[in-house]
């Protein structure tokens, strides 16, 4: 899989060496919050993670969540990628960064990068994005992707409700980057 780069951002695939990073964003009590708790606590559990999930999905569909990374310093930012849940339908539009790393446009240069991926190299011509009610910033970054809310949804035998936004991909789209919307 070719990595995608952006003008700040390289988002490549994930491997087991990323399980540092990737154990300390799944604990990151913004992750647990709004995006669940995945019960990684350990290298092993993290390594565990990327195996059965990215690097499993990478051999399934050809897509999965890719590792965002600044192009300049190399260094690890946050996820987002594509994943396709037996739950849904249509394939899911994915992204978690470290709290340091928000508000600086990062989520969304490189949710858009994905959001063309998915239509020009993966042939997608819908996707969706699910989030939790109250996370506020997702919900601000799907509308300036062009996604629009659906209706509620619960993923499998978990409680949560969450929120269902889809976008169609059939057209490319322009990007909202004003701050104040």
């Amino acid at each position: 899989m070719t990595p995608i780069v952006t003008r700040r951002l390289t988002l490549r695939p994930m491997s087991t060496a990323d399980a540092g990073f990737m154990l300390t964003l799944l604990n990151e009590p913004s992750f647990v919050r709004n995006i669940g708790d995945r019960g990684v606590r350990t290298i092993a559990d993290a390594e565990s993670y990327i195996t059965v999930g990215p690097m499993a999905s990478y051999g399934r569909f050809g897509f999965g969540l890719y590792l965002v990374e600044l192009t300049q310093s190399g260094a690890s930012i946050g996820i987002c990628g594509l994943v396709k849940r037996e739950t849904l339908a249509d394939v899911d539009l994915g992204f978690a960064f470290l709290p340091r790393f928000w508000s600086q446009g990062y989520a969304l240069e490189s949710a858009s990068a994905v959001r063309d991926h998915a239509r020009d190299a993966v042939g997608l011509r819908r996707l969706v994005a699910i989030t939790d009610p109250d996370n506020t910033g997702s919900i601000r970054l799907l509308a300036k992707l062009g996604f629009g809310f659906e209706r509620m949804v619960r993923l499998g035998d978990e409680h949560k409700e969450l929120k269902l936004f889809g976008c169609d991909l059939s057209e490319p789209r322009a990007i909202d980057t004003r701050e104040d919307k």
